[in-house]
């Protein structure tokens, strides 16, 4: 067992460096913009072309919370390419494995991340909108100097649980045929037959990951914390 743990470890490990880890940065940080998008439409007053730009994102937000993230990913990768229509998508719209992957860890991750950054900005109080107004800002510069960096705070715990979500998430990745991790540790499986020791490893290797992940939030929580008066 130990031979097949010291042997398989560096392989899983060189998978994680390649794709998990480059899949999880890449779409947190394309959802990220996403959401942000998505959090400022909802805010936005219901006037004018606002009002179809609103539609779609609290249509958006609704699909992708309500659906699989793995029927996501079978839609995309293995459903588009029978969208065919005439003149725009004759053969339908084929995406390679990484592509498909991305857009779809993005999409998911943006419609989740989009409620976050939306409670955080509701999360400041009023009265700080009608101070900034008093002195003459407009409500672009109040969003940007004053309401945005305060919710970035707010919303930083609750984005961390998302970001070390997706790269658990990633294992899906493996049912659209990108070797990652959980991939690689069932190709390992299918050689020796031993399963359980593949997926107890794989599993700890995203333990081990995760664990890091969780210490660097909280870190950035002290850091982006230290000016904050603690309550009596």
């Amino acid at each position: 067992m130990w031979h097949i743990i010291v042997t398989s470890t560096p392989q899983i490990a060189a998978a994680g460096l390649k794709y998990t880890i480059p899949i999880a940065i890449i779409s947190f940080a394309l959802g990220l913009i996403l959401a942000v998008l998505t959090a400022l439409v909802k805010l936005s007053p219901r006037h004018g072309w606002f009002s179809i730009l609103k539609a779609i994102a609290y249509f958006y937000v609704w699909l992708f919370r309500s659906t699989p993230l793995l029927v996501q990913l079978f839609i995309v990768y293995f459903g588009l390419p029978y969208l065919k229509v005439q003149g725009l998508f004759p053969n339908g719209i084929q995406l390679d494995p990484w592509t498909a992957g991305i857009m779809t860890f993005s999409l998911n991750t943006g419609a989740y991340c989009a409620e976050t950054i939306r409670a955080s900005i509701l999360s400041i109080p009023q009265g700080q909108w009608e101070a900034a107004y008093s002195i003459g800002m407009t409500k672009t510069q109040v969003l940007k100097r004053i309401i945005l960096p305060q919710a970035a705070r707010v919303s930083l715990p609750p984005l961390s649980n998302s970001f070390i979500g997706l790269v658990k998430d990633t294992s899906l990745a493996a049912s659209i045929t990108i070797i990652e991790m959980f991939e690689v540790s069932q190709q390992i499986a299918a050689q020796n037959y031993q399963p359980l020791v593949m997926y107890s490893l794989v599993a700890a290797l995203y333990a081990i990951l995760c664990t890091i992940l969780s210490w660097l939030q909280g870190y950035l929580e002290k850091r982006t914390s230290r000016y904050i008066r603690p309550a009596n």
